[in-house]
């Protein structure tokens, strides 16, 4: 079976793409990050799920002390109760944190040529999304690029690739792809708050509603007791 380095926050878009690598035929091992956020929920969810898969899972942590985001400062205002389109074509938000997926995937391509994975997989989409410039396609080739030309294994041709199954989805097919693979929504997390329930109003709430919304069913989170609430 090949194996495959897989970023997972916990959140709906890395689990499902997580799902997307095991129905793929890939040997996943997971990697989260913890880099200063202003919760760790999604990441304890992500550990309940990658024990109960039996999977390989890394943490790591670094800090970004010089903050610009407010996903790293708790004293910036989160965007909230913004509609969908806003949040999809209104600009960078301030919750973009800079330069977080190269250094993610930077992180994600060490580990890979470490346990002898030829594909590192991120959950990044670029259609329902909150406008961050390194969730998009031309990024990621690019980074591919760089990184296989500063590798040994690039330069011995043993090429790492990036694959973003999720990157032209709408949140609405990512929620029907991960029904079918069978994800449990339940033990996923996407609020940007880390309260016991998701706030329903941060930007990321509002994308999450709007795909299940659309699918034609519940989403399970909002009548679900997680396992860290308990």
């Amino acid at each position: 079976m090949n194996r495959a380095v897989c970023l997972l926050s916990g959140g709906l878009d890395s689990t499902v793409t997580l799902y997307a690598a095991r129905r793929e035929g890939f040997e996943p091992v997971a990697l989260s990050i913890e880099y200063g956020q202003r919760h760790y929920k999604e990441i304890s969810l992500a550990q309940n799920m990658t024990r109960s898969l039996g999977l390989k899972h890394y943490f790591a942590s670094l800090s970004m002390p010089w903050k610009g985001s407010a996903l790293l400062d708790e004293k910036a205002p989160l965007p909230k109760h913004r509609d969908a389109a806003t949040i999809s074509g209104g600009g960078i938000p301030a919750t973009y944190v800079p330069g977080r997926n190269s250094v993610f995937l930077a992180m994600a391509i060490s580990c890979a040529e470490i346990v002898q994975a030829g594909t590192v997989f991120i959950g990044v989409n670029a259609l329902d999304y909150s406008g961050y410039p390194d969730c998009r396609p031309e990024y990621l080739q690019a980074f591919a690029d760089a990184v296989n030309l500063g590798t040994r294994a690039g330069i011995e041709g043993k090429r790492i690739e990036i694959k973003a199954p999720l990157i032209r989805l709408s949140k609405k097919e990512i929620v029907l792809l991960g029904q079918k693979l069978g994800v449990p929504f339940e033990r996923t997390w996407s609020c940007y708050e880390g309260s016991d329930k998701p706030c329903g109003e941060c930007d990321s709430c509002l994308l999450r509603a709007k795909g299940f919304a659309e699918a034609g069913f519940a989403d399970p989170l909002l009548s679900y007791e997680t396992p860290s609430d308990r």
